[in-house]
């Protein structure tokens, strides 16, 4: 097999050999003009296209001077080194989307001034430490969606300008402690998408310049601490989609520089409060698609320089609980899109946002919305659609406000009769809400306020016309009641209450003691009639008797 693939590259060289001879035979104007079917050919830009030619093979007769080579979405199956040993000038180089299996050391020896090499979506499966041998100024390398498995030592050792390595894709499940090694220019780097189930914190150790790091979808299920040791430099950290459930305390320990944090779509419970507030300079995090149900009080304490927040997808999240964002008055853009149970944000969740310019509430279970959540007018853009809104007279505001805005369509969920209109623009009276126009409520007032002088007056002009009358009224009303109340009075006290006590005037008469007559009961049905009666016999008896003994009565009271 090996001796058969010696003998066509030897074949295949010489071919290229007799074509440029006779290309340089026939001049350069001739030469110039040559370019396979199915190609573009540009000899001012230098530029040769060849996407979807169906190419088996890489052409041998191009322009030599040419820079930039375009082979996308061809059946190549193999890189030959003769074939491009011809073209010194190259600076990009494009081989995605081909049959490709293998690359052969030293392919690429001739290459020295290329920039960017794209190898994306072939079926490499195995790479060497001498396979890029020669790429002394490539800054751009993709690999990704490739059959790679294994990292190995000093595999990239020879690419020492290095800035974007992309091997996202693949099916990477080890990496080697030197897979990076002499790769101090790398800035961004993607391991996205592969089998890796710990994090090659011991890899990446040597990448102090790495800015970006893109590595989930992976299987990680846990962060430990430190767990980006000596990437001091980083600034955007990807972590979609790994699987995470925990989260250690000093996992993000040394990140100073972070900006941009993706955790995503992960099996977080909770906001790792504790866990980001060691992160001093971030100001973009994602957590959606996460279990959360409720975004608590202080949850994102310690982000004081935080910006942007996206929690979208939170199937669980029911409540923003007050003071969520209480420490991140810097905060410009909410994003709390798709969470299909969030229908409570509670009174003051949203204050202490100055800065808040975009809100995003877009799909979720909102039936109305508070006037006083957020300063509405403050906003540069909104999106409340999708809620189930009940459209009724406590959303007049939202009406009003959503009519000289940017701002997306909100459709009525209920009442029935407003059901799939925009609340956008509707009227006081179709919000059911007749009286809340201004004028309207004056007007009320108004004739409220006359109806209740116009019955006063009346009142006052009948009283005076029958002022007589209804003093006299008031009079006898006043005589009968006391008559009745001392009757009353009178008729439930017993007799002896009525005695009085009699003083002799001489000492000689003390055993002459006048008794008055008890009275016998009266009966009930007749007892105002006797009782006026025996009260007069009993005064005129006890007054017959205090005269003729000379004898002055006195008074219960005045013992």
């Amino acid at each position: 097999m090996r001796e058969t693939s010696r003998r066509s590259f030897t074949v295949i060289g010489v071919l290229h050999l007799l074509v440029l001879v006779g290309l340089f035979a026939l001049g350069t104007a001739e030469a110039r003009t040559f370019c396979p079917n199915g190609c573009t050919c540009d000899d001012d830009t230098l530029v040769v296209s060849c996407v979807g030619a169906n190419l088996d093979v890489i052409p041998i007769a191009l322009n030599p001077s040419i820079q930039r080579i375009v082979l996308k979405e061809n059946r190549i199956k193999i890189v030959d080194a003769a074939a491009f040993q011809f073209y010194g000038d190259l600076k990009n180089v494009d081989l995605s989307s081909n049959h490709l299996f293998t690359i052969p050391n030293g392919s690429f020896d001739a290459q020295r001034h290329l920039v960017e090499l794209h190898l994306k979506h072939n079926k490499i499966s195995a790479l060497t430490e001498k396979t890029f041998q020669g790429l002394k100024s490539l800054t751009v390398l993709n690999l990704r969606d490739n059959y790679l498995e294994t990292l190995k030592n000093g595999l990239f050792a020879y690419l020492s300008k290095l800035e974007e390595l992309d091997l996202g894709q693949n099916r990477i499940s080890k990496v080697e402690p030197g897979a990076f090694q002499k790769l101090g220019t790398l800035r961004v780097l993607y391991l996205d998408d592969n089998q890796l189930r710990t994090i090659p914190s011991p890899a990446l150790a040597p990448l102090n310049a790495l800015a970006e790091l893109h590595i989930g979808w992976n299987a990680f299920s846990a962060l430990p601490d430190d767990a980006f040791k000596g990437l001091e430099q980083l600034a955007v950290l990807d972590i979609m989609g790994a699987g995470l459930d925990n989260i250690s305390d000093g996992a993000f320990r040394g990140l100073n520089a972070l900006r941009t944090l993706k955790l995503g779509a992960n099996k977080l419970r909770e906001v790792p409060t504790k866990q980001l507030a060691v992160l001093p300079r971030l100001e973009e995090l994602t957590l959606g698609q996460n279990f959360f149900t409720i975004l608590r009080s202080g949850a994102f304490q310690g982000l004081s320089t935080l910006k942007k927040l996206d929690v979208c997808g939170a199937k669980l999240l029911t409540t923003v609980e007050k003071g969520a964002f209480s420490d991140n008055a810097n905060l410009e853009t909410l994003v709390l899109n798709n969470n299909k149970r969030l229908a409570t944000m509670e009174d003051g969740s949203l204050a202490g946002l100055p800065n808040l310019r975009h809100l995003m509430l877009r799909d979720n279970a909102f039936v109305t919305f508070s006037e006083s959540l957020v300063a509405w007018n403050e906003l540069r853009r909104l999106d409340l659609s999708e809620n189930p809104l009940v459209c009724d007279c406590s959303q007049l505001w939202l009406a009003e406000i959503l009519i000289p805005r940017n701002s997306s369509s909100v459709i009525c969920a209920e009442p029935p009769e407003s059901k799939g209109k925009p609340i956008k623009g509707m009227s006081a009276d179709e919000l059911g809400c007749a009286f809340s126009d201004p004028r309207k409520q004056a007007l009320l007032v108004t004739v409220c306020a006359g109806g209740l002088a116009l019955f006063a007056g009346l009142a006052l002009f009948l009283y005076y016309r029958c002022r007589r009358r209804v003093r006299d009224a008031l009079k006898d009303y006043k005589w009968k009641n006391r008559a009745i109340s001392r009757k009353e009075h009178e008729y439930q006290k017993t007799f002896s209450d009525d005695e009085y006590i009699v003083r002799s005037a001489h000492a000689h008469h003390h055993h002459h003691h006048h008794q008055t007559p008890q009275s016998q009961p009266v009966p009930t049905h007749h007892h105002h009639h006797h009782l006026q009666q025996l009260q007069q016999q009993q005064q005129q008896q006890q007054q017959h008797a205090q005269i003729a003994a000379g004898i002055k009565p006195i008074p219960v009271t005045e013992l």
